[in-house]
């Protein structure tokens, strides 16, 4: 197990290309899998996207039962209960690709092999499991998840449903409202959760769906994106649930939510991606053939700009949600190889990768929202029609900042789990930061370092830009000690870097592991890409490393902080910013798609 890395450590341990797992190493199966994926959208959900965007519930439902008729909501069920029991890189995969298309099915197929069917795979009973699970991974029944309401969202823990045991102890009565509800209209069962007396935590329940128990629903609800999936308000009213529906046990439910947002988080990355190459085929293809004064858009440098950019925040997104879902799937058969169950292993699998989860969450939401964005620009007017699908594509991104826990949270959790766990002992900050404090004080090297290999000089930089981490979120722990999380904005800004670092560096690395390969002139695109999102990312840091030492150290302590902020922010060898977008996007243009 020592082998194996623990999450976070990315920022303190030096990771070799050899170590990671990129999209070029998919073997057979998940090729296959992948093209079947492909197939499926191209010819039920691609070509119907008006239908969706028209509000066709009974379309998402139709489509939902065709994916599980082909086995896809089964991917991630053990064997053992009807399901294709594959890896964690197989079940992130078939998520990207699944859900490129439109957000409706994307919501309605995560909402349902996710937050719908995974709680009981991962804490249920044996009876529970085999009850509900064979017929969630078939697809015959649909599963819905109630843990938001009207007054408890970000605050999960607050809800205010009551779960009340009867007098013979054999039943709840489950009495409350929850809001946002993926899949209401069409589900068999939903996981609830309601607080039992006083507790301080809520607690799950497995409910089948039945009008006659209690269970109402609100209309659907009219959304900006995501219009086809059903999306209604649920009302308990004295629901009863017997008590051998329960899951886990009383007062582990904020824990079960929580679990099953991290793998949420990951798989909601993943579905970020495949809208991204959709969209940046869709508007290469278009600028190919829209001609102003007498010349193909794609020509001009504003629009191969845009292109560039694109292209590499997808390359990058691809390159650090592959990383970290093999680092999980790792972790898990590590478990399990020591004697773990598989319900065990998966939870602490991806518990450990927390942090990386949530970076991921707020990454590849924010670039499939900018892609989607410039996806509109690149088509002019034209984007705003609804003729087109980049609207619809715009407005369904949105909706990815905002559930499976905010970006907000989402940053402030990145950086708090970080510190949890070094006060743990699970990842040693303490020791690297101090030592980044010796080395502001003392003098730097002036000499000029050999950077003739590939990334010599770009791994440096990589290596930097964790010092420069370790500074600013050392310096405000040192400053506020425990009290740092009433610092959102401090937590905000530190999260931002650790964000910038996993990314850069998981692009790097795919793309070093690629050269060795390939060769470097085979691929001076995917080397182009590097450059280009470790030259923002070092912007990012600049940019996010100032506001925060400026704003809690002041004196000499500030100077000290900025001058030691300069020196891990700069280059020896300035990239030529324009020439790298020429190379990426000349590629994308020749090919008329993502290519990469």
């Amino acid at each position: 197990m020592s082998d194996v890395t623990r999450g976070g450590q990315f920022l303190v341990k030096e990771t070799k290309c050899e170590d990671i797992f990129t999209p070029e190493d998919f073997n057979e199966e998940q090729l296959m899998m992948r093209d079947s994926v492909k197939e499926f959208v191209d010819k039920e959900l691609w070509p119907n996207k008006d239908r969706f965007e028209k509000k066709d519930y009974a379309l998402t439902e139709e489509t939902m039962r065709k994916a599980g008729d082909l086995g896809f909501l089964s991917v991630a069920v053990p064997e053992a209960y009807g399901g294709m029991g594959m890896g964690f890189v197989n079940t992130v995969l078939v998520c990207d690709y699944i859900s490129g298309a439109t957000g409706s099915f994307s919501t309605a197929f995560g909402a349902h092999t996710g937050i719908g069917t995974m709680p009981i795979t991962l804490y249920g009973t044996e009876e529970q499991k085999q009850k509900y699970v064979p017929k969630l991974a078939s697809g015959e029944w649909f599963g819905a998840y109630c843990l938001t309401e009207p007054g408890a969202g970000s605050d999960a823990n607050s809800g205010k449903t009551k779960a009340v045991l009867s007098e013979d102890g054999k039943s709840y009565s489950i009495t409350g409202q929850k809001m946002w509800i993926s899949n209401a209209g069409f589900c068999s069962v939903f996981i609830v959760f309601a607080r039992i007396g006083d507790d301080k935590n809520i607690t799950g329940f497995i409910v089948e769906n039945s009008d006659d128990n209690g269970i109402s629903m609100g209309e659907e609800e009219h959304k900006l994106g995501i219009r086809a999936s059903s999306t209604r308000q649920v009302f308990f009213n004295e629901t009863k649930v017997p008590v051998e529906n329960m899951l886990s046990e009383r007062g582990n439910g904020f824990k079960i939510a929580m679990n099953a947002l991290n793998v949420g988080r990951i798989k909601l990355a993943a579905a970020c991606l495949d809208a991204q190459r959709r969209v940046i085929t869709n508007a290469t293809v278009y600028a190919n053939e829209r001609i102003q004064f007498n010349t193909a858009i794609s020509q001009f440098g504003a629009i191969r700009a845009k292109l560039a950019e694109m292209a590499t925040s997808c390359y990058a997104g691809e390159s650090a949600t592959y990383r970290a879902a093999k680092n999980i799937e790792d972790r898990i058969s590590a478990r399990e190889a020591e004697g773990a169950t598989h319900q065990d292993a998966e939870l602490k699998g991806v518990e450990e990768y927390a942090i990386e989860c949530s970076v991921l969450k707020v990454a590849v939401s924010e670039d499939v929202q900018n892609c989607a964005d410039e996806g509109i620009q690149i088509f002019g007017g034209m984007g705003f029609s609804e003729d087109t699908p980049m609207e619809s594509a715009w407005r369904d991104a949105r909706i990815a900042r905002i559930y499976e826990g905010t970006n907000e949270i989402n940053r402030m959790l990145s950086v708090g789990m970080l510190i949890k766990k070094a006060m743990k002992g699970h990842v040693d900050l303490l020791g690297p930061a101090s030592k980044v404090q010796e080395e502001l004080m003392g003098i730097p090297s002036f000499e000029t370092p050999d950077y003739s290999q590939l990334f010599a000089e770009e791994k440096e930089m990589i290596a930097k830009l964790k010092k420069a981490f370790l500074m600013v979120a050392g310096g405000a722990v040192q400053k506020y000690g425990p009290d740092l999380d009433a610092h959102q904005q401090l937590l905000m800004a530190a999260s931002d870097i650790l964000i910038e670092i996993y990314m850069a560096e998981s692009t790097i690395l795919r793309t070093e592991k690629m050269a060795k390969k390939e060769g470097e002139d085979k691929i001076q695109e995917q080397i182009a890409m590097a450059k280009l999102y470790l030259y923002q990312a070092v912007d990012v840091v600049t940019l996010k490393g100032k506001e925060s030492i400026i704003s809690f150290a002041e004196g000499d302590e500030q100077r000290m902080m900025l001058m030691g902020l300069r020196r891990f922010t700069k280059y020896t060898n300035m990239p030529n910013v324009v020439g790298l977008r020429e190379t990426i996007t000349s590629k994308l243009v020749a090919e008329n798609e993502y290519c990469f």
